[in-house]
């Protein structure tokens, strides 16, 4: 695992998190789903631009303007997705984050693509297909983990489900009993051994039961009550934690692992939730929503045992096999993480992107990581992510909609303008929208038009 345990020696290894994207210099189809975002460049962390520069190489005003053209992208790709339902096959940007390239399997839709501002690209597979592929393969691993696989992933770049095995043998295998089409998946040899890195502001050190040590993901409410998100694997309900400073903080209140790598802390009334990720001796990040970023976008990760570390989006929806099980539904990076990184922050400029799992290697020699997504977690446990906007209630019992294009469990960017009833309304803050959440009940995340 990834955890930290009190005074012992371990070996170090990988961890991941998750970072928000930012943007492209095309524009956004005129799809109701679209959303545009609002520039979010001047509020970025000097911390976190800092450790963009040193791990991909990039001065200050490129680390800027990558945030920007990911934002952009992300904006833009929303808008395509919807317009192009079930013919949608995947998006990513290059290392020029103004280089979209969105994925279709109807050659008619280049045009579409292409006024929007991204370059279009036919393939053969959906990516609703390699997702019910990879579903498939999910399903079998969590009746028993499979042997000599260490991770499976959709990678839109290849239009293909991607396993990564020990043993030729061992995929085979694998795939039979999923009844997956070895014509939907490249198989890969790997030797990877992937375990789970585990040891109120994201990326600061918190202790279970005083013998291991985690890393804070984002802190969140459950109405009134405070608390944070973190790994699954770093504790399990009833667990106690203490924090930073060893004072007594809270408890755990849920947690899935293997199968998700997630799981909430119910904090004390002596720690206050702020939006902020520990930058480590750079400035503090300030978290403004959860917008999540797509495949190639920059990715920045904070953790007690090595602060801050950046890399880029791999494959989303990858699924890895550690020894206590495997864990699907979360995100592969190249970012480096060590023991005690787990459950850290993962943020893309200022958007919170998910909690460090697991992966392999170190920070000395680099690595693959994977983090598990907020948003799932935030759903699964009633939570809402604490931003630097006003923080919404608790979401009431849902009225009788009333028609539109609002709808409860999208994922909306600040600047998205939504239709609910008869009136128009402007996204303030991202947030991923909750039953109840109607633009009506909370003006704290949209403005009547």
């Amino acid at each position: 695992m990834l955890r930290r345990r009190a005074l012992a020696a371990c070996t170090a290894t990988v961890a991941v998190g998750a970072l928000a994207l930012a943007g492209l210099t095309g524009t956004a189809s005129a799809d109701p789903a679209s959303p545009t975002p609002a520039p979010e460049a001047a509020h970025l962390s000097p911390g976190l631009l800092k450790a963009m520069q040193r791990d991909l190489g990039l001065t200050a005003a490129e680390a800027r303007g990558r945030i920007a053209g990911e934002s952009r992208a992300a904006a833009v790709t929303a808008g395509l997705r919807y317009s192009l339902g079930d013919r949608f096959a995947g998006a990513r940007v290059g290392g020029d984050a103004a280089d979209l390239t969105v994925a279709t399997t109807d050659a008619a839709d280049a045009a579409r693509i292409a006024k929007a501002g991204a370059r279009a690209e036919v393939v053969d597979h959906s990516l609703a297909e390699l997702d019910a592929a990879k579903a498939a393969l999910d399903r079998v691993a969590l009746r028993a983990a499979p042997k000599d696989i260490p991770a499976w992933y959709v990678d839109v770049r290849t239009n293909r489900v991607v396993v990564q095995a020990g043993k030729a043998s061992a995929a085979d295998a694998f795939l039979a009993k999923a009844g997956v089409s070895a014509g939907l998946v490249t198989v890969t040899r790997s030797t990877e051994q992937p375990r789970t890195f585990a040891d109120l502001r994201g990326g600061d050190a918190y202790y279970m039961n005083g013998s291991g040590r985690c890393s804070i993901g984002f802190p969140v409410k459950r109405g009134t009550q405070g608390g944070f998100v973190s790994a699954g694997h770093c504790g399990t309900p009833g667990v106690s934690t203490s924090g930073y400073n060893q004072q007594a903080q809270g408890s755990f209140q849920g947690s899935t692992f293997p199968g998700r790598d997630y799981s909430w802390v119910a904090a004390n009334t002596n720690w206050t939730p702020r939006p902020l990720v520990n930058g480590y001796g750079n400035g503090d990040v300030t978290v403004t929503g959860s917008t999540e970023a797509i495949e190639g976008s920059s990715v920045c990760r904070s953790g007690s045992t090595t602060g801050w570390h950046c890399g880029t989006v791999q494959q989303r929806n990858s699924s890895v096999t550690y020894q206590e099980g495997t864990v699907s539904g979360v995100t592969r990076t190249n970012v480096c993480a060590e023991p005690g990184d787990s459950g850290g922050s993962f943020i893309s400029g200022s958007q919170a992107q998910g909690v460090t799992s697991g992966g392999t290697g170190n920070c000395s020699q680099g690595g693959v990581t994977y983090f598990q997504p907020l948003n799932p977690a935030l759903q699964a446990y009633g939570l809402t992510l604490v931003t630097n906007g006003s923080t919404p209630p608790d979401p009431p019992d849902p009225p009788t909609n009333p028609g539109g294009t609002w709808a409860a469990g999208t994922t909306y960017a600040a600047g998205a303008v939504v239709t609910y009833g008869s009136a128009s309304y402007r996204c303030l803050q991202g947030h991923l929208a909750q039953p109840g959440w109607t633009p009506p009940n909370v003006p704290a995340l949209w403005q009547a038009l």
